[in-house]
């Protein structure tokens, strides 16, 4: 199993070869060698007791979790306008939910890609999480820019199904030499957010996120890597379906996915900004 650039799909428990359905080239993940106690080559554990996991599977779920998360994320946005609307600052309600989201989705994101924990209702309570925190970030942009959180959205789906359709077609193949290359490319973003987050907080010197044109180019480039993650992403799914993995871990590939998409969606949503200026 190749390497993946999303944590969330790494050391995942190994199936079976028989086929059960095809998706897409998702992030791939290492898996441990002893695979699941009592789950072999083409069947399913009785302990697992769960069938082998479908296309319809990874469907259903991602869906039901994008769904929670946009249904919590359009509340807090709306609730989250109205509070500016009224202090014209931001409040302290504002802000905690804002951290709130962030630091509850980020334990239970850890939980799960530690625990390695194919779970409906962790993955449930991460979406809603980050329906918060989104919904809250989103509210005070668009209060500053009217229009840009719808803007992100059609941008983030835009690049979702446009890499699902690179995926399907075969146009881009996702070999070792591409993971490594995402993998590589995920890792240097993550060093250069960090510097610029201590450099931001130390000196105030904000290159990476003050709106010019390193800013502009930086979020198109991570725009890009995120995008190519997804080819990654479901080449994993694809293997995990393929290996006759039991059913519960497409909550697991749900999660996957839903952290890529949340990255993505933060980006798009900061370049818009920065064009808007």
């Amino acid at each position: 199993m190749r390497s993946s650039s999303n944590p969330a799909f790494r050391n995942l428990p190994k199936g079976g070869t028989q086929t059960y359905g095809q998706y897409g080239p998702p992030v791939g993940f290492n898996q441990p060698q002893g695979g699941v106690p009592g789950y072999g080559p083409g069947q399913v554990s009785a302990n697992e007791g769960d069938r082998p996991m479908t296309v319809d599977d990874v469907v259903v779920k991602t869906g039901i979790s994008l769904g929670v998360t946009l249904l919590v994320g359009i509340v807090t946005a709306i609730w989250a306008q109205n509070q500016l609307a009224d202090t014209g600052r931001l409040s302290v309600a504002l802000i905690g939910a804002m951290l709130g989201g962030l630091v509850v989705g980020l334990v239970i994101s850890l939980v799960i890609i530690f625990k390695q924990k194919a779970s409906a209702p962790l993955t449930l309570v991460y979406s809603a999480a980050e329906g918060l925190f989104l919904g809250a970030v989103s509210g005070v942009f668009e209060a500053i820019y009217p229009g840009i959180a719808l803007q992100a959205i059609i941008g983030t789906m835009g690049v979702f199904i446009g890499m699902l359709v690179v995926y399907k077609t075969g146009a881009v193949k996702v070999t070792p030499k591409l993971t490594k290359w995402i993998v590589g490319a995920v890792v240097g973003v993550a060093i250069l957010m960090l510097f610029n987050l201590i450099s931001a907080l130390a000196f105030g010197f904000n290159p990476l996120r003050d709106g010019g044109p390193i800013a502009i180019i930086f979020s198109i480039v991570c725009i890009g890597i995120a995008a190519f993650s997804f080819l990654l992403d479901f080449d994993q799914a694809d293997r995990m379906i393929r290996e006759g993995v039991p059913s519960k871990w497409a909550w697991y590939v749900a999660f996957g996915l839903m952290t890529t998409l949340v990255w993505l969606y933060l980006e798009i949503l900061r370049l818009l900004s920065y064009l808007r200026e």
